[in-house]
């Protein structure tokens, strides 16, 4: 069983500081069932690969186990090619820091984002469920993916050579892959305990609650075992409960004109209301609307003809569905609520006027970034696209924020006004759309305004 893994950054050779394998050198580990050989098939400072073969020796990995829960049977089998929780094992051994964030000779390259490509020569998946179910794993993740079939004899299974092209760290590549090959083959060789429930919150922090095949994910990496299910969901919702606003983040909010008491976070829904209705727009779409408090504002307008607020959270969800009870009858007719991702092509996001992304961005990790722009500027292409998102120079003049912290502790990350200018640009030039960035809130002379607004309009 072969994994192959590139990289076309320059110096590409960064990949072997970031994976403590050297690219002079051929390395085998010794493992339960076989043994794991890695070496660089080219190593260049424009091309950078490492193979991972994984040599399975069908007669150790039955030896000892027989009639254990869990265990392969029998000594003729595709575990030897396919790629599997054998696999995942001896990435585990053998990339082990990598996968930790572990880099002591070149610390600055774990968070790295590096163009990837990933192949795996056999990768077998349930016959009905075939290409969609890889895609539907790997796309949301930002993955680009290619698969070629391979003929076989076994009705009960595909086989696919699987290629999985990306820009991400090398730490989130091989924790997605750690985490979805197991759910794609759901044959894994080892006993599921509440052991495999820790370690898949751990490989899944930070992506695996976001993600909109969340549950299935988590059902088929514990094989369908309903308690342990049960109990990984539950921290998984944790995670992406609505968020608590603190009284420190109370306070930073309160940024106002010395003659309008209204806080920043009215001021910008004030501003989106005003820029929609000036659009002329009827169909809106409030993209990661929480629990509301924009919908009612846009509500309030009957230029709007249907209003429609999506979010991840279903606990946000409810808590607005149980707010909407308390509308008046005309409002509630124009407004639908959705379950979903902004990581993932939905068709029920496409055929809107207007959508509004009020302080979403700096939530999805950088590596979402693509998937989020295919998602909302490729896919569901709304006419005009509104994007507020916090200017990280202005932090220093909240009084309660300590220095070089995140204006909230949920926010991935928060851009300097050239750095979200730099990826407006870079979007709207992608998707043909055209852009201009306005300041939002109070602008201070050296340190701008606390929000940036991104206006992207269809140039087509």
């Amino acid at each position: 069983m072969l994994l192959r893994l590139t990289t076309t950054h320059t110096p590409a050779t960064d990949l072997s500081f970031i994976l403590h394998k050297h690219p002079d050198r051929v390395q085998t580990f010794p493992l339960p069932f076989g043994s794991a050989h890695i070496f660089y098939p080219e190593a260049s400072a424009e091309r950078c690969t490492i193979a991972l073969l994984l040599d399975v020796d069908p007669v150790a990995l039955v030896r000892g186990n027989r009639g254990s829960e869990g265990m392969l049977s029998q000594y003729v089998n595709d575990r030897p090619y396919v790629a599997s929780s054998l696999l995942c094992v001896a990435m585990g051994d053998v990339f082990s820091s990598a996968m930790a964030g572990i880099c002591k000779k070149r610390p600055e390259l774990v968070d790295l984002v590096l163009p990837l490509t990933v192949e795996l020569p056999v990768v077998a998946v349930r016959a009905k469920a075939g290409l969609s179910l890889i895609q539907r794993l790997f796309e949301p993740l930002g993955y680009q993916v290619s698969a070629e079939p391979i003929a076989n004899d076994n009705p009960a299974n595909s086989y696919l050579a699987l290629k999985l092209t990306a820009n991400l760290t090398v730490k989130q590549l091989l924790t997605h892959i750690y985490v979805l090959i197991p759910v794609l083959d759901n044959a894994k060789h080892y006993w599921i305990g509440n052991d495999e429930v820790s370690k898949l919150l751990r490989k899944g922090d930070g992506w695996l609650a976001q993600h909109p095949e969340c549950e299935l994910i988590t059902t088929r990496y514990l094989r369908y075992q309903k308690s342990l299910t049960s109990a990984a969901l539950e921290h998984l919702l944790q995670a992406v409960a609505p968020e608590t606003t603190t009284q420190t983040e109370l306070d930073q909010e309160q940024v106002s004109e010395p003659t309008e008491r209204q806080s920043l976070h009215t001021q910008r829904h004030n501003v989106i209301v005003q820029r929609l209705k000036a659009s002329g727009a009827q169909r809106i779409l409030d993209l990661g609307c929480g629990e509301g408090k924009l919908l009612r504002e846009l509500l309030k307008e009957s230029q709007f003809s249907a209003v429609v607020g999506m979010d991840l959270s279903t606990r946000a969800l409810a808590i607005l569905q149980q707010r909407i009870e308390r509308l008046p009858e005309r409002q509630r007719q124009r407004l639908s609520l959705l379950h979903g991702s902004l990581l993932y092509r939905d068709a029920r996001l496409k055929g809107f006027d207007a959508a509004a992304i009020v302080e979403v961005l700096e939530h999805l990790e950088l590596g979402h970034l693509a998937a989020f722009e295919r998602t909302v500027f490729g896919f569901a292409r709304p006419k005009l696209v509104l994007v507020t998102t916090p200017n990280r120079e202005y932090n220093q003049l909240f009084p309660s924020l300590p220095a070089d912290q995140l204006r909230h502790r949920h926010h991935r990350f928060e851009w300097t006004r050239a750095e979200f200018a730099v990826w407006a640009e870079r979007v709207a030039a992608s998707y043909n759309y055209r852009v201009s960035i306005e300041p939002l809130g109070p602008e201070d002379p050296n340190h701008g305004a606390p929000s940036q607004l991104g206006v992207f309009e269809d140039a087509t």
